[in-house]
């Protein structure tokens, strides 16, 4: 069974910095390309990054460019997502993606199989 556990969320003021993890299971993790995407309040899915399957190529969408860093470590089995200077439209519920299809919560050809881990930026 597939399953994908996030954490690393909270609460941080404008301009702080959070680091997310998220730990796979139920497949071979290094055979997957992987992203984070996120779900803003009242808000649909939106694919902030996406890795390739040995992290020598990534994307980040422009919204969170020069921020924001993604990275994996396929001997862990671990996804990250490095956050810098966060910004009140960055809080959202994050999700750690796998290149997949037929799920609830998909987009950019990622889906989401856990239950994100909030983050929360205000003054």
């Amino acid at each position: 069974e597939v399953q994908l556990v996030e954490s690393g969320g909270g609460s941080v003021q404008p301009g702080g910095s959070l680091r997310l993890s998220c730990v796979a299971s139920g497949f071979t993790f290094s055979l997957y390309p992987m992203a984070w995407v996120r779900q803003a309040p009242g808000k649909g899915l939106e694919l902030i990054a996406s890795i390739n399957t040995d992290g020598t190529s990534t994307y980040h969408t422009a919204s969170v460019k020069g921020r924001f860093t993604i990275s994996r470590d396929n001997a862990k089995n671990t996804l990250s997502l490095q956050l810098n200077n966060l910004k009140p439209p960055d809080t959202a519920i994050y999700y750690c993606a796998k290149s997949d299809g037929g799920r609830p919560k998909c987009i950019g050809g990622f889906c989401a199989w856990g239950q994100g881990t909030q983050v929360t930026v205000s003054s």
